[in-house]
């Protein structure tokens, strides 16, 4: 009990009694007592037995006012009256109501509201009937209705009771405003008779399925009847509380600004994603025609039905954009386009890859020269948009096109070109929120094209800069055979040449030696070419001097510093140097951290294939390293090939299986094909992006300078050189050794006169002899050891003359009274060239003679 001693409400309000809840008469627990007009009871019913604990056989015939409280009772009016006042209130108006507190059986309070009437019943005696009802159970019941009512009347929300007939059975007037129905014209009837068609069908099976299945349905938006604006309907099914079915509640709310700010949301969600797409796509590109491809394809039909990129050709061929405004009558070259489908009015309308001349005073024209976009909003304004006639207007009328937006792509202040997007029929017109997001998509764009396009100048120049710095003609040496390819690399982003660092050459050496170089400046652009270049030339350089190969790997490497990139950007390359001498067929090579050349030796019909054992060493940069030569006979028709490693690296792949690859590949080959052919079957077949006949984008591509093909799989450029190796004709050369004796010049002299009497080369006797007697006679007077004489005919006369002495002989000016001093300057003013080079023991002196 609370403070006042009267009871707490019941808990349950829903099934207070005992058992199963049938009517709200049992919710509420209505009782009946009978009084006589003295106030003594003369029926106690079950239910008031329930309410105040007393049974009826101890309360019949006993005083009402015995189980009163002391306090006053309150009347309907509100007014406190003494107990006794109830009779006599009885007694003059036949009828009381009010509030009374009654003691429980249990020793606590009861309230109670009762309705008390005097009943005088033909020929009977007059009595008074009282009902009561617990007052804490009739307030709750008060309440519930109250705040029912008061929803129903104050709620924004349309409510609706329908019965299980689906007829509705109250609605408020919220709900006939959103149905535009007062609500006498509502109640009775069904949705079908109050909303259109379409929506009373789709709320009809909303009902017919809460009421069969109970589950309710919330939120499902629908149209608004009248078209305009949308609503958020929720039904659930009304049960009582023994589980009868009485029909289905409903809410129904104007959700049509939700709606609307959920669709400017999403809208805006989608143009975010559309930038956010289109600058992925474009991101890693640097070709101006695939960026204005795929800036086209991006947006159809995402955005508009029809799409078109129209630039200058000095922005696709990477020339110089006009500073002055356009050049008059200058057009545009349609290089991108997309269509929502294709046909030929589609074609007609697009002309991809096709000039695009502009007509004086069309809307096209003034964008490009003022850069402000256009909207055009009607097909009128359309049809006005160009010359009459104009077959590419006429084109967008036949596929429906009703709105148009012309953007200027610009960069850095400057217009590139123009961005055309359309729209036909059975698709809303652009709006100024589709303006603003085209003028942002075509300034990125705009910037990716114009970095393409200074890409496209840098590639271009590193190009042009790498083949002029690449052997211009290759040699043909006597007992050699050479076949080459360079092939350009393309980038991450492209498969577009970009130049880089490989090089090869052939550098004809003394004595019809012939030196075979490749090598790779890591990295690509204009300085990679242009440290290639420096490096050739150290290389070309040094080979003058004759210097093993070893000794010149260390040279080089000594300039490291000197043809760095920066001092930030130390230089790194690679380099194999090998030195053939066809008299020998020996072939001297060291490696400075290269990849291994290999070695076909013909064995039946076809290659046996091995790599050159030699020690890598550390790639030219690394100080401190020794670089080691090595030697080896080859026989007669072998062939060496040198490369670099973008021929066997891919991505993904281990280099080593790359290399594999490639000796599994001339392996396969036949023995004595031409080598042109080999190179053509070496780039086809391991070009990851090969043609289905095998052969991929290599070809023999025309005679002259360094010849380059597409790219291959790799991102890496190629350098590829290719020497079969093999001996000079018999009887090309001739050589002796003579003791350091008085005689040996004399005998050195009788054998060249017989050798050259022998060839046939009798006009050059005597200089031959006069410069072999004074090499010969330098020998006996400083070398003091046996002197070597080896003659080769080739393309020219080679006399050499070898001696244990490592100190090179030095040329100088004799005075006139000098008895010596004179023989390095006969050779040097005798000989068409000469030079010296060390060998594993002393040096070699040579000069050679032009045949006549």
């Amino acid at each position: 009990m609370d403070e006042d001693g009267v009871n707490d409400p019941p808990k349950a309000f829903h099934g207070a009694v005992e058992g199963v809840t049938t009517s709200l008469l049992d919710t509420l627990r209505v009782g009946v007592v009978m009084f006589d007009t003295d106030g003594y009871i003369m029926l106690w019913s079950p239910t008031v037995e329930e309410i105040l604990g007393w049974p009826a056989e101890a309360m019949v015939g006993r005083y009402y006012g015995g189980y009163l409280t002391e306090d006053p009772v309150e009347a309907s009016s509100g007014a406190s009256v003494p107990r006794g006042g109830i009779y006599r209130a009885i007694g003059e108006n036949g009828y009381w109501r009010g509030k009374l507190r009654v003691r429980h059986r249990d020793g606590y309070t009861v309230e109670v509201e009762a309705r008390a009437s005097l009943l005088t019943p033909p020929d009977c005696k007059p009595f008074v009937l009282a009902n009561i009802v617990e007052t804490s159970r009739l307030r709750a019941v008060e309440q519930d209705l109250a705040a029912l009512d008061a929803l129903f009347a104050t709620s924004p929300l349309g409510i609706a009771v329908f019965d299980t007939e689906h007829r509705y059975v109250r609605a408020n007037e919220a709900l006939a405003r959103l149905n535009g129905r007062p609500v006498h014209e509502t109640l009775g009837r069904t949705v079908h008779e109050v909303l259109p068609q379409n929506m009373a069908d789709t709320l009809a099976q909303i009902q017919s399925l809460v009421l069969r299945t109970g589950r309710p349905v919330v939120d499902t938006v629908l149209a608004a009847p009248d078209g305009h604006g949308w609503r958020s309907v929720s039904y659930g099914r009304l049960t009582s509380p023994d589980g009868r079915v009485l029909g289905v509640s409903s809410t129904v709310m104007d959700v049509t600004e939700r709606r609307d700010a959920m669709e400017k949301i999403e809208r805006a969600r989608q143009r975010l994603k559309l930038l956010d797409d289109v600058g992925v796509a474009l991101g890693d590109l640097l070709d101006v025609p695939r960026i204005a491809r795929t800036l086209a394809g991006a947006l159809v039909p995402r955005f508009a039905d029809y799409s078109s990129v129209m630039l200058y050709g000095a922005v696709a061929h990477g020339g110089e954009l006009p500073r002055a405004g356009r050049p008059p009558g200058a057009p545009l070259l349609q290089l991108g386009a997309a269509a929502k489908d294709r046909g030929p009015v589609v074609e007609r309308m697009l002309r991809v890859g096709q000039d695009i001349a502009l007509e004086r005073g069309s809307i096209f024209e003034s964008v490009l020269d003022s850069a402000v976009p256009h909207l055009v909003m009607s097909r009128e304004e359309l049809v006005s948009a160009s010359y009459p006639g104009d077959p590419k207007v006429q084109a967008a009328l036949d596929l429906d096109i009703h709105s148009l937006m012309v953007v200027p792509l610009r960069a850095r202040g400057t217009v590139l070109g123009l961005l055309l997007l359309n729209r036909a029929e059975g698709r809303a017109a652009f709006d100024r929120d589709d303006l603003a997001l085209a003028m942002e998509l075509a300034g990125r764009a705009g910037i990716s094209l114009d970095n393409a396009r200074l890409y496209a100048r840098e590639r271009e120049s590193a190009l042009m800069l790498q083949r002029s710095l690449m052997p211009q003609q290759v040699p043909s040496p006597p007992g050699v055979q050479i076949a080459y390819r360079y092939v350009p690399g393309g980038s991450h982003a492209e498969a577009e040449a970009e130049a880089g660092g490989d090089w090869f050459d052939v550098i004809p050496l003394a004595g019809g030696r012939v030196a075979f170089v490749v090598g790779d400046v890591m990295g690509h652009g204009l300085r990679a070419a242009a440290t290639m270049g420096q490096l050739r030339t150290a290389v070309r350089t040094l080979a003058a001097l004759d210097l093993p190969p070893d000794e010149l790997l260390r040279r080089v490497n000594d300039l490291a510093d000197d043809l760095a990139q920066g001092p930030d950007e130390p230089l790194m390359a690679t380099c194999v140097y090998a030195v053939y001498d066809p008299s020998t067929r020996q072939c001297t090579l060291a490696i400075a951290g290269h990849v291994p050349p290999l070695l076909l030796t013909g064995r039946g019909g076809g290659w046996d294939v091995t790599p050159v054992e030699a020690p890598s060493g550390a790639p030219l940069g690394v100080g401190g390293v020794e670089f080691e030569p090595v030697s080896l006979g080859v026989e007669d028709g072998s062939v060496l090939v040198l490369y670099t490693d973008g021929l066997i690296e891919h991505r993904g792949e281990d280099i080593t299986e790359g290399l594999d690859r490639l000796m599994s590949l001339l392996a396969g080959l036949p023995a004595q094909p031409f080598l042109e052919d080999v190179c053509d079957r070496v780039l086809g077949d391991l070009d990851q992006g090969a043609e289905p006949d095998g052969r991929g984008a290599a070809s023999s591509g025309p005679a002259g300078p360094a010849r380059s093909t597409g790219p291959v799989g790799s991102v890496d450029d190629v350098a590829l050189l290719l020497a079969r190796l093999g001996g000079l004709p018999e009887g090309s050369s001739a050589s002796w050794t003579f003791p350091a004796e008085t005689y040996a010049a004399r005998r050195a002299r009788d054998a060249v006169r017989g050798v050259l009497r022998g060839w046939g080369l009798e006009t050059l006797t005597d200089d031959t002899v006069l410069l072999v007697s004074e090499l010969v006679t330098n020998a006996l007077r400083h070398a003091h050891g046996p002197i070597g004489v080896r003659m080769v005919r080739g393309t020219s006369l080679l006399v050499e003359v070898s001696d244990p002495l490592p100190a090179p002989p030095r040329e100088r000016n004799a005075a006139v009274d000098d008895e010596g001093g004179r023989g390095i300057q006969l050779v040097a003013r005798g000989a068409r060239r000469w030079g010296t080079r060390h060998g594993p023991i002393g040096k070699t002196v040579w000069f050679e003679l032009s045949l006549p």
